[in-house]
């Protein structure tokens, strides 16, 4: 483990410059093969006895910096990169779960990571019962003896629910089943789950740690602290009749996860990172502690400002003192609550959809994270494939505007809501 500080961690772990011809930066390996010195070296790449590139699909050295650096600033044994966070989330579950297993998920989850549980894994013979996060028993109360797994985010998304995850981790364990947390919002700069109980640590490396909207990426990251051995997961201890005949747990230990997600999860669903976006994040990486910090003061600023107008109903951001999340976030996010905020306006639905509509510097559309500042209804777009009551339970509710505050100066922020609020129609206001 590293003993060197964040910042300095996101601009150097997991590169060497004497192995990559002196170079500074990272260079993109834009290969999708490589050579093999003789087929003795084939067979032992392909048989684990030693290690090396083999397909892009599986493994590259450009990417390998990447999910070393994560891995590092997670507080991880190792990393494996992914197309998205969406992969990253489905590669995890379909390496660690099979048909008739089952899942306990908090409520409080992007929409797409919710229908992905509610309605495409039961397809495959898995399925979920979702709990409120906040019943400090709600987790174990829903376990039953096929659950494998309990998944939730950090921060929700749009919910911005902050979980007591030490309570969480504790009912993981004693179910003995690994807890997986999203940990996309908060980012590893405001909070490492594995240092509160977290086995496999996730996230959607197009947001922040990207930081500007131009790649897409995910990542699972192994705290390599789950036991594989205690009877619930023979596919650790049994021989893989999908690798040979090895047995994961004897192999490769306290990698056992992290090496199956690589070598049959990667290989079997092909959901590799391409090396250029793999570089694209490397980039934005190096930057993250600074940027995240400014998201954090302006997403504060900003919720302050939008509980004195008049035209909001509500405000939600775990940072004000009035959150009921408040404590926790002090608890688990001291450093900063990140950029996402949501609030209600009067008029309910349709002036909503007029705020998303009018604003010119909050750009709409269906990301978070990046330096420009967006903004979305997901009642109607990225939550509306969910009923009205499955909706509520992930804090969307119809009045419910997302903004992802950016970089940009914050009273020019003021002054672009300021303008979108005008459009409302007065009657609704008064």
């Amino acid at each position: 483990m590293s003993t060197q500080k964040f910042s300095t961690n996101a601009l150097h772990a997991g590169y060497d410059v004497t192995q990559n011809g002196g170079t500074r930066a990272v260079p993109i390996y834009q290969s999708t093969a490589y050579v093999f010195n003789d087929s003795d070296h084939a067979a032992n790449l392909f048989s684990l006895a030693e290690t090396g590139n083999i397909y892009t699909r599986i493994n590259n050295p450009t990417t390998d910096v990447l999910e070393q650096r994560l891995a590092t600033l997670e507080g991880g044994i190792a990393a494996v990169a992914t197309a998205s966070g969406a992969s990253a989330i489905a590669t995890t579950l379909l390496t660690l779960l099979k048909a008739g297993d089952h899942i306990v998920a908090s409520n409080s989850l992007y929409g797409g990571t919710y229908n992905l549980l509610k309605v495409t894994l039961p397809r495959h013979g898995v399925t979920t019962t979702f709990v409120d996060p906040s019943d400090p028993d709600a987790f174990t109360n829903a376990a039953q003896e096929n659950t494998r797994a309990f998944f939730v985010e950090s921060l929700g998304n749009p919910k911005l629910d902050v979980l007591d995850l030490e309570n969480i981790a504790a009912q993981a364990k004693g179910f003995k089943v690994p807890f997986i947390v999203d940990n996309t919002v908060a980012t590893p700069y405001l909070l490492n789950p594995i240092k509160h109980g977290a086995n496999i640590v996730i996230h959607s490396l197009t947001k922040y740690i990207n930081g500007n909207g131009t790649a897409l990426g995910g990542i699972i990251i192994d705290a390599g602290t789950f036991d594989w051995t205690n009877g619930k997961f023979p596919e650790f201890t049994e021989p893989s009749a999908g690798y040979h005949g090895l047995v994961y747990s004897e192999a490769l230990e306290a990698a056992a996860f992290i090496a199956k997600v690589r070598i049959e999860g990667l290989r079997d669903y092909g959901s590799a990172i391409s090396p250029f976006n793999a570089f694209q994040i490397i980039q934005g990486l190096e930057t993250l502690d600074i940027r995240i910090k400014k998201h954090s003061e302006n997403a504060f600023a900003l919720a302050t400002w939008l509980q004195k107008q008049e035209e909001v109903t509500w405000v939600n951001y775990p940072g004000l003192a009035t959150s009921e999340y408040s404590e926790l976030a002090q608890k688990y996010l001291p450093k900063g609550q990140s950029g996402i905020v949501t609030f209600g306006v009067k008029g309910g639905y349709e002036s909503a959809k007029t705020i998303a509509d009018t604003t010119k510097l909050f750009s709409l559309l269906a990301n978070i994270g990046d330096t420009k500042s967006l903004i979305i209804h997901p009642a109607s777009t990225t939550h509306q494939q969910l009923t009205l009551e499955e909706q509520e339970s992930t804090g969307v509710t119809n009045d419910l505007i997302r903004l992802s505050v950016g970089l940009e100066n914050l009273d020019d922020l003021i002054v672009d809501l300021e303008e979108a609020f005008a459009k409302i129609p007065k009657e609704v206001i008064a």
